[in-house]
């Protein structure tokens, strides 16, 4: 029975920087056992399959940073990786949009990061250029980025797990299965779920949004916590979709921790306009009201969620507005587009984005990825990590190789 065989590496979370680790090392090393662990009864099901699908180009990250170096290194991998294995996907270039000369300073700086961080073929452009991209968007300059696209990420979620099980027809990916406990069984590592047990060599946890959970479940000593955020997005109706041809984003506000509300088109050719980010009361609440007294109390008893409320108090207030508002949605998608209207807009879907935040409030903490006893915790990995996760998938594959000594009898390149 597979419970009691003893695999040599044990992967915790089923999104799509747990696929890409479990992908790299089965390709690195053929004969290994792995198994890969999925609390939902689908992977992909949470961070993966709720964002905007968004191959980002590396634009916006501090040169030298994971974010950054895994971000560029990891879109040509995944582009790569898409056309290979046929997955739903569109190198379309976006541009991003300064509404008035106010943002002029912010969009040049943004311009000189994307040039130190190598992406390829970025320009500034004026109004008029902007209008030859996207003829209803309005703006004072721009930034036009050819590398960027759309993909599904869901497809790509599956195909790495699905490949990497050709691989090694020994190795396992396991659905439905949450991991409640982890125990030493003499030299090997139990990982018990709610559904059985099973040893492993060693242990990889990529658990997003429970990332802090499991991380004190393996006896990690963690002063951070991860905190939730929503994205509650829009679609354009079908009158409305010509007003967007690819992707059109603001030039994001410096004090505040995310990119602001952008216009997507997706792979199966539908508009998204959004996403706001407002503090979730559940950690994988994806409705306005969803409540979790657990999820709560963790973020509300940490003094880190308080002093990034302090910090952003006015804007965390407007994007709650925002959040029950359509029509305050709209003003805010009118400065990009000034022609949308009430009747162009129809309710979307909405993400969770999961940010292990510092205890000073500190949301811009880069990747993190931290060795414990007999594992590997991805402690953070907010946006781009889907972009970047065959990059963080080959990281945490040297690491592995260095804390444990991975061995193969044939070993790939």
């Amino acid at each position: 029975m597979i419970e009691d065989q003893v695999f040599d590496l044990a992967i915790v979370g089923g999104g799509i920087v747990g696929a890409a680790t479990f992908y790299k090392i089965q390709q690195r090393y053929p004969d290994l056992k792995l198994i890969l662990i999925e609390k939902e009864k689908e992977l992909a099901d949470h961070q993966t399959g709720n964002n905007s699908g968004v191959i980002h180009s590396g634009l916006y990250y501090k040169p030298g940073s994971l974010k950054a170096e895994n971000c560029v290194k990891g879109r040509k991998e995944l582009v790569a990786f898409a056309k290979e294995y046929g997955i739903p996907h569109d190198v379309c270039g976006k541009v991003v949009v300064a509404a008035d000369e106010s943002e002029l300073p912010m969009l040049d700086k943004i311009f000189e990061i994307g040039k130190q961080n190598g992406i390829e073929g970025i320009e500034k452009i004026n109004a008029e250029q902007i209008k030859e991209r996207e003829p209803f968007c309005q703006g004072v300059a721009g930034i036009w980025v050819p590398v960027t696209g759309i993909i599904d990420y869901r497809a790509a979620t599956e195909k790495m797990v699905e490949q990497a099980i050709k691989v090694n027809a020994d190795s396992k990916c396991l659905l439905g299965e949450e991991v409640v406990e982890i125990n030493q069984s003499g030299n090997l590592e139990q990982v018990v779920t709610s559904n059985k047990s099973y040893l492993a060599k060693h242990l990889i946890f990529c658990a997003g949004l429970h990332a802090d959970r499991l991380a004190k479940k393996d006896q990690i000593k963690l002063k951070e916590r991860v905190v939730g955020f929503r994205g509650d997005y829009y679609e354009l109706t079908e009158r409305a979709k010509h007003k967007v041809k690819n992707l059109i984003y603001p030039v994001p506000n410096p004090d505040f921790p995310f990119l602001g509300v952008h216009f997507t088109r997706m792979t199966n050719g539908e508009i998204e306009c959004g996403p706001n980010a407002v503090f979730t009361f559940k950690r994988e609440g994806y409705g306005k009201t969803d409540f979790s007294l657990r999820d709560t109390i963790d973020a509300l008893t940490y003094g880190g969620t308080w002093k990034l409320f302090f910090k952003n108090m006015r804007f965390g207030i407007d994007e709650y507005r925002r959040a029950f508002s359509k029509k305050l949605f709209l003003k805010t998608l009118q400065r990009l587009v000034p022609s949308l209207t009430m009747d162009d807009l129809k309710p979307g879907r909405s993400g969770v984005r999961a940010l292990l935040l510092s205890t000073d409030g500190d949301t811009r903490d880069d990747f993190r990825i931290e060795y414990g006893k007999n594992s590997i915790h991805v402690l953070n990995a907010p946006s781009p990590a889907a972009t970047a996760a065959l990059a963080i998938g080959g990281q945490v594959c040297e690491m592995a190789e260095e804390k444990f000594r991975l061995k193969s009898q044939v070993q790939t390149a």
